[in-house]
């Protein structure tokens, strides 16, 4: 018994109606045929495969019906007979490879012949194949005979490269390309075929079959005879498939755009390595990725495109694609498509491949190294994820203005004996004053006290068990104009603030505070440090950024191991701590690790607020000897340094030194206590 013909030669098409994804030529044949509007010789052009020389015998065969004029063969006159799929032929209709008959001589034996009369049909047809590869001097032989034929004779054309054929012979030709068949059609057409054939095909294999053939009708053929001729009592699975079409598994694929997703890089090189062990061609599984990156931008921008046609998938791999499409943000997916389609051109000839492919996924894997615009934007989509997952807002909210201080009374004036080796301020939380005083008018807070460098000894801890005395009392004569807008260069340290800030940030409430909260409240905390330690804000604003929040452990990560040692040397992490306490009301620890892509990563904190001079406030009392010393105007913020810390030189410990540092810091009047006539 003899084996079957091939699929595409068992079911090549009789009529136009057979014909399938070709309706824009079919139509107007069929239209012409059945109003004998026929021409003399038409040009079929397209890829491969597509129907260009069955839709010419067709045509032949439509020409010579014995009911003619018709726009399809009746298929039971002599002529259909012959002509038929299995038929014997007709010696009117005339078929010619060019590939092997396109010299001038062929030309011109052509030409000779085409002047006898047909003899059994009522037209003589020459259909010329690969029509391109006639050359110049044959298509000039021909030019006369085509132009002006016998009106027994017609000419079509068929070439897959019309540009090829010279212009005076297409000027005399109706010229119909043939186009692709598209995917969803040419799927339609191998399940009627299959179920032509008693053969199962899998819904997850028709896509690689229709893939592997490219929109050509007869290449997709083959490539179905093929697994058809394989199968197995099952017919055709998704496993016979992916292993006799060389396609990477799904599974493969999954792992390595989930790895992407998380940044996983041991999983992704993992993958790379399956694929080379395996045998596969790192070229084929770089253009299969390449094939799920489309299908998920096209599912990232149209979440329906299934619905609509856009993507023809089952529904259970729809929803796979889905869920990885929503692991990426629109700029970072088109980024990782360009790269993969940048690489796929290096493939060629390439020696190492693996390398190339190790190579393009280490590059997907760090957004950072990136600067073009779509590497900006990548990382953007990344941060904006983490953001949403994290609970924050996309955009920062706005800083709000800092809330103007009420008038409340004056505290006690603080007591500065002499042959004390350090200044101690007490804040009174409810001063009880004696009725024999005057009342004292309402005033804003006094400023904070700042030592200079080079000194030591400055003591800010609160002694609430400290009583103060009747004597004590402001005078009111001396009391400046109120200010009612602090300053943030003079926010105190949290152990000297009398009250905590009146509107907290209800983002920073312990317990649901995280890493997307620090992040976005991060400027407001440096900005407390550099009114703490300069050294320590420039030190974070310009080398390290939030990394993590674990509980009650802050990662801070620096850009290199200097800049952490630093941090660590200098003991920043405690002024860190005091601010996050102030801003966040939280008490972490502070961790460090060293991350050389945090300088991408850093945002710049927010501006600080212009400085304005400190107001003069008299609230003691000092010796005489010291009181001409002390009535000059206190200095700007600019004329001063920064506090003070335990790094600092030490301070001199004299009641002189002392008296200068109140009078330089705030600008206030020591009066003597035991000299009556100073009260």
């Amino acid at each position: 018994m003899d084996a079957p013909l091939a699929l595409y030669r068992r079911y090549r098409p009789e009529t136009f109606a057979e014909v399938i994804g070709q309706e824009h030529v079919t139509d107007p044949l069929r239209h012409a045929l059945a109003a004998n509007r026929v021409n003399h010789a038409y040009l079929f052009s397209g890829p491969r495969g597509c129907g260009k020389t069955t839709s010419a015998r067709i045509l032949a065969r439509a020409l010579n019906c014995e009911q003619a004029p018709v726009s399809d063969p009746c298929g039971e006159c002599q002529s259909c007979r012959d002509l038929a799929r299995g038929g014997p032929g007709s010696v009117d209709v005339i078929e010619i490879d060019a590939a092997s008959h396109g010299g001038v001589d062929d030309a011109r034996d052509l030409r000779e012949r085409a002047f006898f009369a047909p003899v059994s049909s009522r037209y003589k047809v020459y259909i010329i194949d690969e029509a391109h590869m006639v050359s110049p001097q044959g298509f000039n032989a021909l030019l006369k005979l085509v132009e002006e034929p016998p009106p027994h004779l017609k000419f079509i054309f068929a070439t897959t490269e019309p540009d090829k054929v010279i212009g005076t012979i297409r000027s005399r030709t109706h010229h119909y390309p043939f186009r692709l068949v598209p995917p969803k059609t040419l799927g339609d057409y191998l399940l009627q075929l299959c179920s032509a054939e008693q053969v199962t095909l899998d819904t997850a294999a028709l896509p690689l079959v229709v893939r592997a053939g490219g929109g050509s009708v007869r290449d997709t053929l083959s490539v179905l005879d093929q697994l058809l001729g394989g199968a197995g009592p099952q017919g055709v699975t998704y496993d016979l498939a992916v292993q006799l079409l060389g396609y990477t598994p799904d599974s493969l694929l999954d792992e390595i755009v989930d790895a992407f997703a998380a940044t996983d890089a041991r999983t992704v090189f993992g993958v790379v390595d399956k694929v080379i062990e395996s045998g596969q061609d790192p070229r084929r599984f770089t253009e299969d990725l390449l094939q799920r990156l489309r299908d998920l931008v096209v599912l990232r921008a149209v979440p329906t495109a299934v619905e609509v046609g856009l993507l023809d998938l089952p529904a259970d791999r729809t929803e796979r694609l889905q869920a990885q499409a929503a692991g990426f943000g629109p700029a970072e997916l088109v980024r990782i498509a360009d790269h993969i389609d940048a690489a796929l051109t290096e493939f060629r000839g390439a020696t190492a491949p693996r390398l190339l492919l190790e190579l393009l996924c280490a590059r997907i894997l760090v957004p950072g190294a990136d600067h073009t615009s779509e590497g900006h934007a990548a990382r953007l989509d990344r941060i904006e994820r983490r953001l949403d997952a994290g609970g924050a807002p996309a955009a920062p909210a706005p800083q709000p203005a800092p809330p103007a201080v009420e008038a409340q009374p004056a505290p006690p004036v603080v007591e500065v004996p002499r042959g004390t080796s350090g200044l101690e301020t007490t804040p009174a939380p409810e001063p009880t004053p004696e009725p024999d005083p005057p009342v004292v008018e309402a005033e804003p807070e006094p400023p904070v006290v700042e030592a200079p460098r080079g000194t030591s000894g400055l003591e800010t801890t609160p002694e609430p068990e400290t009583t103060p005395e009747p004597e004590t009392t402001p005078e009111p004569e001396t009391t400046p104009e109120p200010e009612t807008t602090p300053e943030p260069e003079t926010t105190p340290e949290p152990e000297t603030t009398p009250e905590p800030d009146p509107t907290p940030d209800p983002a920073a409430a312990p317990g649901s505070l995280t890493v997307a909260d620090v992040r976005r409240l991060w400027p407001e905390v440096l900005a407390v440090v550099q009114g703490l330690r300069r050294f320590a804000w420039i030190l974070l604003s310009q080398n390290a950024h939030v990394s993590a929040l674990d509980g009650d452990v802050l990662t801070i990560a620096l850009v290199n191991a200097g800049a952490r040692e630093s941090f660590t040397n200098s003991r920043s992490h405690e002024y860190v701590q005091k601010a996050l306490h102030e801003v966040l009301g939280v008490s972490w620890r502070i961790e460090t690790i060293v991350d050389p892509s945090a300088g991408d990563q850093i945002r710049p904190s927010a501006p600080a607020a212009p400085a304005e001079p400190a107001a003069p406030r008299t609230t003691g009392r000092a010796p005489d000897s010291v009181r001409e010393a002390m009535t000059r105007p206190a200095p700007t913020r600019e004329e001063t340094d920064d506090a003070a810390d335990p790094g600092d030189p030490v301070l001199q410990e004299s009641d002189a030194d002392i008296e200068q540092l109140l009078s330089r810091e705030l600008g206030a009047q020591v009066i003597d206590e035991n000299d009556p006539g100073s009260r």
